[in-house]
Order: structure tokens, then C-alpha cells, then sequence
């Protein structure tokens, strides 16, 4: 079941979003953002979880791929749909964004969050957020290129359970 993709002039890349059939190109990405942030897992572990999230539409899996290089996958991004109730709107969080390092800086990362504003917007969210590690300036600058605002208002906190 293939999804509509978006063309992307950076690079001629394709993002469209992820189905089913892709959970093992997304799984090959998302074990290197594991990696990437030191939380490797079990590989059968990461391809069930896609699975569910994207079978179940808990998320929404965009899928970068380069048609130089025979529409391989080299970047993806995960958002969830949720609510923003200072706003009373549809908001999504952008929690998982990953460019294999062998296609980064040819814009797959740009392509990927330039996506998910387009797809937010298109349903009906007033808002986008998402959280970097403190450490990956790279990310930060890209973020911020793109008009992503760093939050000064709020913290953010967490409690593991």
C-alpha cells in the first residue's frame, strides 16, 4: 500500500509517509537513532514496535528516500498527533527524526521536518514541538533554520517509571 509522496527539490528526495510494507526500512533507520542516542535494542523488538505504530496509526512515519540511489530510505521522522489545550487544537509532537550519516547534509533532514509542517498543518494542528539533546547543535541549527522557536518558557521534566 503505497502512501503519496511529497517531491522535494533538496536533492530530488521523495518523503512520503510510511506504511506497513516499510516497517523494515524504518527499522533499519530508527535502530541507527538508537544508536545515535545510546539506547540500542533488540532489532525484533524496534520492528514490532514500528509495526504497531504505524499499523495501529498511532503515529504518523514519514519516510525520506533518494531515487539517485534506488529510492533507498536514508531518513526518517516520527510524529504523534495529540492536543495542545492552551490552544483547544490538534498539535503534534515530532519525537523521533533521523538521517542515516551517509546522506546527511544533502537535505533529507530539512526535507523530513519541512514534511511534517506540511502534513500538521494539513490536519488541523495550531502547533509542532519537539525536543533535541542539549549536545546535538547540528540538529539545533537545522532546527531553527526552519523557523523552529527554542522554548524559554516552559521546562521540561521527566519521571521514569
Amino acid at each position: 500500500m503505497a502512501s503519496t509522496p511529497t517531491s522535494v527539490p533538496s536533492g530530488g528526495l521523495v518523503v512520503r509517509t510510511a506504511t506497513v510494507d516499510d516497517v523494515e526500512a524504518v527499522a533499519r533507520l530508527f535502530a541507527g537513532y538508537l544508536d545515535f542516542y545510546e539506547h540500542p535494542r533488540d532489532p525484533a523488538d524496534v520492528t514490532s514496535y514500528l509495526a504497531a505504530r504505524i499499523g495501529n496509526g498511532d503515529s504518523v512515519v514519514l519516510l525520506a528516500e533518494d531515487p539517485t540511489r534506488d529510492g533507498a530510505a536514508v531518513g526518517f521522522a516520527q510524529c504523534y498527533p495529540t492536543w495542545a489545550s492552551l490552544e483547544l487544537a490538534p498539535a503534534w509532537v515530532l519525537y523521533d527524526l533521523f538521517v542515516a550519516p551517509a546522506a546527511r547534509g544533502r537535505g533529507a533532514g530539512r526535507a523530513l521536518l519541512r514534511a511534517v509542517a506540511e502534513r500538521a498543518r494539513a490536519a488541523g494542528a495550531t502547533t509542532a514541538v519537539l525536543e533535541t539533546a542539549h549536545t546535538n547543535t547540528a540538529a539545533q541549527a537545522l532546527y531553527e533554520s526552519e523557523g523552529w522557536v527554542r522554548d524559554i518558557t516552559y521546562r521540561t521534566y521527566a519521571l521514569e517509571l
